[in-house]
């Protein structure tokens, strides 16, 4: 399958932020911020579908100059290697691929991800927050919803702090495998489900905890969904949106039972926690 390159011209890291925000609701899967340049990937077969809504999108932030670049499939995994960098949490855990090192010194927690397209693999600052936000928490024992799970490392952080059960869910078919394979290396499948589709493929199930890192329109739509699969007591983290969406999040999540429970911000994204 071949993917294209989005090259935009962005400077300014907080711009390249909000761009990444408006792009990641259309079906771009990955991005990039180097030198200047904000880089977006996305399948060729989805861009057909989407191209002139990115094209005006960019023209209403005033942004020229960008370019699309096919990039052949058979070369992808290993550019995308090439550049995979192990993302540590502090000194608590690390998220690395499987050919860096393990850090024994860290103790607490060694996260193997094969780096592949899908979105999760820490190095994002909404994936870094609920990781630890997740390390901040008793979960021993206790039943875990990983919404828009990407790789599976939210599903498999929870595992290792002691989960029961985690369902993993993602929409992306290629997502869906990479966190199949990832549950694997990390010797956590066997307390793991990690199914195709959206919040309708677990409706009816009930959680302790619910992790939803996907972006601020789904979560809006969404979170009658989730707070009506809490349990009592069951907590919410959610992240995939940008400061001045905060508001608007937690307005929803108030006019649904849920109480806010603490916010964590880097680099303009948030990750907040609620409590039904």
């Amino acid at each position: 399958m071949n993917y294209v390159e989005l090259d935009i011209p962005a400077a300014d890291t907080e711009f390249a932020e909000i761009l990444t925000a408006e792009l990641a609701e259309l079906p771009f899967e990955s991005f990039e911020q180097t030198h200047g340049l904000l880089k977006a990937f996305i399948r060729q077969d989805d861009l057909a579908d989407c191209k002139d809504e990115a094209d005006a999108l960019l023209e209403r932030y005033g942004v020229s100059g960008h370019r699309y670049v096919q990039i052949e499939s058979q070369n992808w995994n290993a550019v995308w290697e090439s550049n995979f960098e192990e993302v540590r949490i502090g000194d608590r855990a690390v998220i690395r691929a499987p050919f860096h090192a393990p850090h024994p010194e860290l103790g607490e927690m060694d996260i193997v991800i094969v780096p592949r397209m899908a979105f999760g693999t820490g190095h994002h600052s909404t994936t870094a927050l609920m990781t630890e936000a997740l390390l901040d928490s008793d979960l021993r024992g206790l039943r875990m919803l990983d919404m828009g799970s990407g790789t599976g490392v939210l599903a498999i952080t929870a595992v290792k702090r002691g989960a029961a059960k985690a369902d993993a869910v993602d929409i992306d078919d290629a997502a869906v495998e990479s966190c199949r394979e990832n549950t694997a290396a990390n010797g956590t499948a066997d307390r793991t489900e990690v199914l195709a589709g959206d919040v309708r493929c677990v409706a009816g199930r009930r959680y302790d905890v619910i992790a939803a890192n996907i972006n601020r329109n789904i979560l809006l739509r969404d979170m009658a969904a989730y707070a009506s699969m809490l349990e009592s007591g069951g907590r919410l983290f959610v992240s995939g949106f940008l400061e001045q969406d905060t508001a608007a999040i937690t307005g929803c999540a108030l006019q649904n039972g849920l109480k806010p429970d603490g916010v964590r911000t880097r680099d303009g994204w948030v990750a907040a926690i609620f409590t039904k």
